[in-house]
């Protein structure tokens, strides 16, 4: 019989407990696994996942050992001042997510490049409006932000022939992929960009770094691509460039409020795409593997793998 492993509980809004029960418990039998709010004894937790708790949810937890972040983006939990000091932060980097994630942004772009917003909306007139397609690599990419799924889309785009630009705050290096480092090549490389595409983390010192004179700076006509986080761009000069033209057209997976207010005039614009933030999320089957792996090493003692920097945001 396998020792007890302890406690986990579980906080999340949108996922689905009894799915991330099932998947966690075929990696580790011995573990427990509760929800947040079926927990009877906080003393017992050694372990949680949670995605966006309220405030003060750790502090129940004296005996805490491993916060799980449930997904790649950290930047709403080490804003936190709640945490508790010590306790090793983890992310999720399932290989399934960062497919995903390249999948969703192969589709925006392929949107773009085909001009598919074009076409919609002289559907909408009943109108036969035809328009050339471009060549692939008649159309450049830039690609903001180069970590796990930053990279694995850059990969994917120019495996499809685009000329795809890649831009991250240190130096990367990725086969195909024009890469680019450091903020004083950042407005170069959105010049040369006929769609961009944002995936930069948000940690303090991206927060707000698409303000309305760098949109401004996008090709006239350009599109934009974002699924990242909301908080990086100014999102009333964003709405007013997507009316004026200037930016062509954008496909918008995250946003500063979310869910997007209904009175939002996002929604009534004819070439702007809305997704609920859905661009990649994380999958139990693949993903409990990882988490049941950073267990086992703390359950023994050892540091846990994929574990964040809460003072770099990432």
């Amino acid at each position: 019989m396998a020792a007890p492993l302890g406690t986990l509980v579980f906080y999340s809004e949108f996922d689905d407990f009894d799915t991330w029960k099932h998947a966690l418990q075929a990696q580790l039998p011995a573990l427990q696994v509760v929800h947040s709010s079926a927990v009877a004894r906080p003393q017992d937790v050694h372990y949680a996942m949670a995605w966006k708790p309220p405030v003060g949810f750790f502090q129940q937890m004296p005996n805490l050992r491993l916060i799980i972040n449930l997904g790649a983006g950290v930047d709403a939990l080490v804003a936190r001042d709640d945490l508790p000091p010590g306790i090793p932060i983890t992310r999720i980097t399932d290989p399934q997510m960062a497919r995903m994630m390249a999948g969703y942004v192969l589709f925006a772009v392929l949107r773009h490049a085909r001009d598919i917003p074009y076409f919609e909306q002289a559907q909408r007139r009943g109108e036969w409006a035809y328009r050339h397609p471009r060549a692939p690599h008649e159309v450049t990419v830039a690609v903001l932000g180069l970590g796990q799924l930053g990279a694995t889309a850059a990969h994917e785009l120019q495996r499809q022939g685009f000329r795809t630009l890649g831009w991250s705050r240190s130096p990367r290096r990725i086969e195909g992929v024009e890469c680019f480092s450091g903020m004083e090549s950042l407005d170069a490389v959105l010049g040369q960009a006929d769609i961009v595409v944002l995936m930069l983390p948000l940690t303090p010192q991206t927060r707000g770094l698409f303000d309305r004179a760098r949109l401004e700076r996008l090709r006239p006509g350009a599109a934009f691509v974002n699924v990242a986080r909301g908080a990086l761009v100014d999102q009333p000069a964003l709405t007013e460039l997507l009316d004026s033209g200037h930016i062509g057209s954008a496909t918008l997976d995250v946003f500063e409020r979310e869910p997007l207010p209904a009175d939002d005039p996002l929604w009534r614009m004819p070439n702007v795409l809305i997704t609920p933030h859905l661009a990649s999320v994380a999958i139990p089957e693949s993903s409990a593997l990882q988490i049941a792996a950073n267990i086992r090493r703390v359950a023994a003692g050892l540091a846990p793998d994929n574990r964040i920097d809460a003072s770099r945001g990432y």
